[in-house]
């Protein structure tokens, strides 16, 4: 099902959350797309009018919130710079404006190349780290369009990712350390470890000096997977000595700020038994926890129940969600299958398991999963996708709706907080935070196939009372 617009967008501009007296604003997406971010107000009540009563705990606190997002790959960019200017700007406006739109709040974005980018490449291609410089990807795609989203969101924030290192820091093995002179797989030679790490200083001060700040990096992006069209294999011995040897000191000579997540990777450390609690071993070693916010995770391969065990033992280190894709593969454009399944997985899985932030993979594909390369993924969807035809009509697919459900209602510095379901029937799964404003924000998913009704209350003074549509998910803030 394709629209040139998603008509209850538009509404966002002139019905903003804005927390009115007695009144909460709820926004509501349904599975067989009936409602498309429909927006209404209730009042709020003195009584719970429902068997179903959901108390908010705002006293019993978790983590607090970085924001919600997508990757803006270099695919993305050449699709958004395709529209028209007037198009392009209305699409990121009602993506990433806070007051007129979703609100998106995080952006992954790739350090080089990345499966899908228009060509593999890095930004130091020739030998010796003095000739690194920015390439026509980020200089005519990446980073105009982020400038244009800053102008929209500045605040947003933005975490870099390597898919791969310079090929001529490339070895075969460790041990025998050959060249390797191939974008897939191989593995950092130590030698160049400090090289590499002066190469992210570098490409963190290149960004700045087009206005754009960098939040975070992690070291690798999926740095078990040696199949990537581009990629590096980087077990957990090797990313710890490079951050603790190389590029924490090197951020910390430079006076960057940025964060550094581990890890970046799939729950189950791809069955690599050596590998297995790969950021634990990494926490290990004082010196190289140190450099680390904390660990990045996707959700390829395993039980997201490993971000519960990986918090309860470091919970002095953060959880980020910075990776998932819909494809043919999960049947990823219907979406009476996808909203609600990665509503429960992605999105509220990953927050009530502790993440601070939650990113899917491309924001904007073509229609004809594009534009990708032989050896990367042909088989993904966007969180939407445009008609390559017109680069007009659109399609958006479950992942821009169980972001837009989070960021429009839970802001940047909110925190989770605790919710009380007794009695919970099956298949209603939610969230609760307060946000900066101290406003409440209540995420709520039904996965049954029917309508279910719910009393909601932060304070047992003032009541939503509410019916979930079957197979729908809605966001509050009052």
């Amino acid at each position: 099902m394709k629209k040139k617009h998603l008509l209850l967008l538009a509404c966002l501009t002139c019905m903003p959350i804005c927390g009115f007296a007695r009144k909460a604003q709820v926004m509501t997406t349904t599975a067989n797309r009936e409602q498309s971010f429909d927006l209404q107000k209730i009042k709020l009540e003195k009584t719970a009018e429902n068997p179903l009563q959901i108390i908010i705990d705002p006293n019993v606190k978790y983590q607090e919130m970085d924001g919600f997002g997508a990757a803006v790959t270099g695919s993305s960019c050449y699709n958004l710079m395709q529209m028209s200017e007037a198009a392009r700007k209305d699409f990121l406006v009602k993506t990433f404006s806070h007051s007129k739109g979703l609100g998106y709040s995080y952006i992954r974005i790739s350090i080089g190349c990345s499966d899908f980018s228009l060509s593999e490449y890095t930004c130091c291609d020739k030998p010796g780290i003095e000739n690194f410089a920015l390439q026509k990807e980020e200089l005519e795609y990446v980073i105009p369009i982020l400038k244009e989203i800053l102008e929209i969101n500045p605040e947003i924030k933005i975490l870099g990712s390597p898919w791969t290192c310079p090929k001529w820091m490339k070895v075969d093995n460790l041990k025998d350390l050959k060249p390797f002179d191939s974008w897939t797989s191989g593995q950092l030679n130590p030698k160049y470890y400090q090289d590499y790490a002066t190469y992210f200083v570098k490409w963190v001060q290149a960004f700045a000096e087009h206005g754009i700040s960098i939040y975070a990096v992690t070291p690798q992006n999926e740095p078990l997977n040696r199949g990537n069209s581009a990629s590096l294999y980087m077990g957990w011995r090797e990313e710890l000595k490079f951050v603790r040897d190389a590029l924490g000191p090197a951020f910390k000579r430079a006076g960057i700020t940025a964060k550094i997540y581990a890890f970046d990777h799939n729950y189950n450390y791809d069955n690599i038994i050596d590998e297995e609690d790969y950021t634990l071993k990494i926490y290990n070693d004082e010196e190289a926890a140190a450099f680390l916010t904390g660990a990045a995770y996707h959700n390829y391969g395993g039980n997201r129940e490993e971000l519960l065990d990986v918090g309860y033992k470091r919970p002095d280190k953060e959880l980020i969600f910075t990776e998932t894709s819909i494809g043919m593969w999960n049947d990823g454009r219907n979406l009476a299958k996808r909203l609600t399944d990665d509503m429960r997985e992605v999105a509220l899985g990953t927050v009530n398991n502790g993440c601070k932030a939650v990113m899917v993979w491309n924001l904007m594909l073509d229609s004809e999963r594009g534009p990708n390369r032989e050896g990367g993924c042909q088989t993904c969807y966007g969180a939407v996708d445009i008609e390559r035809s017109n680069y007009t009509d659109i399609t958006y697919n479950s992942h821009y709706y169980i972001i837009g459900h989070l960021s429009k209602v839970v802001k940047p510095g909110a925190v989770r907080v605790q919710t009380k379901l007794p009695h919970l029937p099956q298949g209603l799964m939610c969230s609760a935070f307060v946000n900066p404003d101290k406003s409440i924000a209540f995420v709520c998913m039904n996965e049954a196939s029917h309508p279910i009704e719910f009393s909601v209350s932060a304070n047992g003074k003032d009541y939503v009372n509410y019916t979930i549509p079957a197979r729908a998910v809605s966001s509050f803030q009052w």
